[in-house]
């Protein structure tokens, strides 16, 4: 499949910045990946630079994920994306960006097409230790690393490690950090996946989409805020299951996201909800007890959720509710 105009772009694009500076030195180590069950696609990366995940994670559903570090050019993240969906694979899109690029040799960059091809390209002047390895449906990267057995722990733990795609790809940026990481240290972390095939609805397509703009051990939070979002996702499911009146599937749900984030009490008041909507008071009015215990707001909310059908107009019901 021929596209002129999309090639005329990638070599303005590049070619049109020969000379120039580089443009941001994010120093780091990244993996591409694609679920080969789910076809789901992603990237993960760590730095010591803020907020990384602006800069270097790119991912499009049906279509690809990129990787854009060393001496970044950020172009390459949707120039690569562009080219994928036109029908290039991974290789042949990460040749034609290399070609328009006069900095190339300053460049680290990663892909992964929805068919799982993979390509990477570490530039002879991005600064020691550098290096990538590619594998099937993968790819690690990283430059400036305190030693070069960083991206082969990467792509052991990756290949090893159970899970769905979130869990092998954290795994593989805490064997990168086990190894000794960034030369520098450690300071943002960020973490992208899609699904391998686009529902038509974007907003429903992006699985994972986490940054940690700035912390003493970005890995750590982005672990915490992978279980937040399972655990928000599980919500989200809860609350479909609500409007379409599936009370029992609802609870489960609910129940898993408590499970998943203690602490976090609009959850169990949800499930709470469900409950007292199904007619299992009993086991609503206990869990109602807690939250208004620990955050007592929520009680304000009970006669609002009566007023557009979240709970019932039951007085005696919202009267035993106030009561906790």
């Amino acid at each position: 499949m021929r596209c002129p105009a999309l090639f005329l772009l990638v070599f303005f694009a590049l070619d049109g910045s020969a000379g120039e500076a580089p443009r941001r030195p994010v120093h780091t180590y990244s993996i591409v990946a694609r679920d080969s069950v789910t076809g789901d696609l992603g990237v993960a990366v760590q730095s010591h630079w803020f907020s990384v995940g602006s800069a270097v994670p790119w991912a499009e559903p049906g279509v690809g994920a990129v990787a854009t570090q060393s001496f970044t050019e950020p172009s390459y993240g949707p120039l690569g994306l562009a080219l994928m969906k036109a029908g290039k694979s991974a290789p042949e899109a990460m040749k034609a960006l290399l070609s328009a690029d006069a900095d190339r040799e300053v460049r680290q960059v990663a892909m992964v097409d929805a068919q799982g091809r993979a390509a990477a390209h570490t530039g002879a002047k991005c600064i020691q230790a550098a290096g990538h390895e590619v594998g099937e449906g993968f790819t690690v990267e990283a430059n400036l690393m305190d030693q070069a057995s960083v991206w082969p722990a990467m792509a052991k733990a990756f290949r090893s490690t159970k899970g769905d795609l979130a869990d092998r790809l954290l795994a593989a940026l805490r064997a990168a950090q086990a190894e000794g990481g960034d030369i520098r240290g450690k300071q943002s972390a960020a973490i992208l996946i899609v699904k391998g095939k686009p529902s038509g609805q974007p907003w429903n397509d992006r699985l994972f989409d986490l940054r940690v703009e700035d912390s003493s051990d970005p890995l750590k939070e982005l672990g915490r805020l992978i279980q937040l979002r399972r655990a928000y996702r599980l919500m989200d499911e809860g609350d479909g299951f609500v409007t379409a009146s599936k009370w029992a599937e609802a609870k489960a749900a609910y129940e898993a996201a408590a499970k998943l984030a203690p602490g976090i009490w609009e959850m169990p008041f949800w499930q709470a909800v469900v409950l007292a909507s199904s007619g299992k008071l009993n086991e609503a009015l206990p869990l109602f007890k807690q939250v208004f215990a620990a955050e007592p707001f929520w009680k304000r909310l009970v006669p609002r959720l009566a007023d557009v059908d979240q709970l019932p107009k039951d007085a005696a019901l919202l009267k035993a509710i106030e009561a906790q």
